[in-house]
Order: C-alpha cells, then sequence, then structure tokens
C-alpha cells in the first residue's frame, strides 16, 4: 500500500468501514477525520475509537485479526482531525504485538494523547475449529420482542448520534430503568448490528462490546459513564447475522465498576468477551 492511502475495510463500504479508516500518512502514522455520527453526548463512543485504532494497527503489523486489545481512556475524544501513531513490539508467526495512541489538539493547540493501545494480531481463519466451553448464549426473546429507540422511551438520549448508527433492540427485562424501574440487577442484553445492515466482522465486535446503554443504569443510576479501561478478546470471526451482546456488572465500589460482555454470533459461537473498568457518578 502505498503512503497516504486509506486503510479501508475488506468487506464493504458501510458508514462504519468510511468513519473508521484510516489514511497513512508515512509509516506508523495515520489520519482520520473524527465523525460525529459516532458521539455519546458530546464525546466519541470508546468501542468505535477502538475500531479505529485497530484498523490503524492492522495495516501496522502483519497480521490483520486483533486477537486481543487493550485500551486506556486518558480524555475524551472530540470529534474532528486526531492522528493515531502506531509501534511494532514485536512479530512471529502467529502472533504479532503493537501499540497505537490517537492524539488530538486542545484549545490551546497543544497536543493531547486520548487513547493508547496495547494489542496482540493474528489470523482468525487459522484457528483450531476445537471448541470445550461451558458458556451458553444469553437468553434474550425474539427480535420482534424486543424493543429499540423506534419503539417507545428511547434507550439513549436524542444527543447520542450513535444511536441512529447501531440496530439495538434490548431485552425488555433489562429496560426497567428506561420506564423509571430500575431492576437493581447489573444487567444489559440485546440483539446487535449495524444499522446499514452490514454483517458484523473482527472491528465491529470491538464496537459491539462497547455500545449497549450502561449497566449502571440498571442499578438506578444515571448520567454519563466513562470507560477509564477496556479489554477486548476477539475469538472467532462472526457469522453473518445479528449478534446477542450480554453485559453484566457484579461490583460498584469506590465509584468504579467493571463490565463484562459477551458477543454470540447468529452460529451461537462465543465470538468477542470483553472486561471494562467504568467510572460512576454516585449520589
Amino acid at each position: 500500500m502505498s503512503e497516504a492511502a486509506t486503510v479501508r475495510a475488506t468487506i464493504g463500504d458501510s458508514e462504519f468501514d468510511r468513519d473508521t479508516a484510516v489514511t497513512r500518512r508515512e509509516p506508523g502514522v495515520y489520519d482520520i477525520d473524527l465523525s460525529a455520527g459516532w458521539t455519546i453526548l458530546d464525546a466519541v463512543n470508546g468501542g468505535f475509537l477502538l475500531a479505529v485504532l485497530g484498523r490503524a494497527l492492522a495495516d501496522a503489523l502483519p497480521h490483520c485479526d486483533p486477537f486481543t486489545i487493550s485500551a486506556h481512556y486518558l480524555t475524551a475524544s472530540r470529534p474532528g482531525p486526531a492522528v493515531v501513531r502506531t509501534d511494532v513490539i514485536r512479530t512471529g508467526r502467529t502472533l504479532s504485538t503493537g501499540q497505537a495512541s490517537l492524539f488530538q489538539y486542545d484549545d490551546q493547540g497543544r497536543e493531547v494523547e486520548r487513547i493508547r493501545v496495547l494489542a496482540s494480531y493474528g489470523d482468525l481463519d487459522a484457528l483450531p475449529d476445537d471448541v470445550r466451553t461451558t458458556a451458553e448464549p444469553p437468553a434474550i426473546p425474539p427480535m420482534d420482542q424486543c424493543f429499540g429507540p423506534e419503539d417507545g422511551p428511547a434507550p439513549v438520549s436524542d444527543s447520542s448520534a450513535i444511536a441512529d448508527r447501531l440496530m439495538v433492540k434490548m431485552d425488555p427485562s433489562t429496560l426497567g430503568w428506561a420506564l423509571g424501574s430500575p431492576s437493581g440487577k447489573g444487567e444489559m442484553r440485546a440483539w446487535f448490528g449495524l444499522a446499514d445492515g452490514r454483517d458484523a466482522d473482527p472491528f465491529s465486535l470491538l464496537l459491539a462490546v462497547d455500545a449497549l446503554p450502561p449497566t449502571a443504569f440498571e442499578l438506578g443510576l444515571t448520567g454519563w459513564v466513562p470507560t477509564v479501561e477496556l479489554t477486548v478478546h476477539v475469538r472467532s470471526r462472526p457469522a453473518p447475522g445479528p449478534l446477542r451482546v450480554s453485559i453484566t456488572t457484579r461490583n460498584l465500589a469506590g465509584g468504579f465498576l467493571e463490565e463484562d460482555a459477551e458477543v454470540w454470533d447468529s452460529a451461537d459461537r462465543l465470538v468477542a468477551q470483553s472486561r471494562q473498568l467504568a467510572r460512576v457518578r454516585l449520589g
């Protein structure tokens, strides 16, 4: 690929593909204009940002599929120009490891690091087929019995532009917060996809783990729940069709909670897992 070339997805040209595409300025340096279409309030969604950095690393490393990627969110990213810088740490036959950071300029013209990731990449198609697991797909009602923003009380506010780009159908049993009666359980479950019908791939899985309403809502809390750290394990290339996402929180203490996510594809395979640490506003 020539310098100043755009690093695009391999399965189409959907809005997600276009908006996560980075342009290589020189080896290890990529430019992107972060779209306002993937924001929650005024901040760009953390899973979307992970996909952006994931694309840059896929170009920088000899392997193209993220296996594990860990991100620390340092400051909120805003729509507008950004620079991604990558470093190759190690390359091997089956795994390659690299790191990447996304930078923007603040109001005083100073460069600010927004997010830093460390990731290992490989070839998902080369993995063996053997599966030994006790994990089971989440029990979510059929999609026509679940609810999205268009079906009534909106699971996300009108200030969240990302909602228009997602197909999210929430399990009614995790929607008590939207009706003023949160269950007190830290659980969110939903059918998930991109609104334009684009099938999932490893990069959209990075978005899927961070795209549902915060579990804090079902704990009776409100307001922004910013991610401090997020680690995603991509286990398999997803089959075509909608995904099922289940997110749980077991412990909220000291103003922080964890969210454990599982993503299942239409073939009943566990295709991604994640854990994130997030801050909440108490009181």
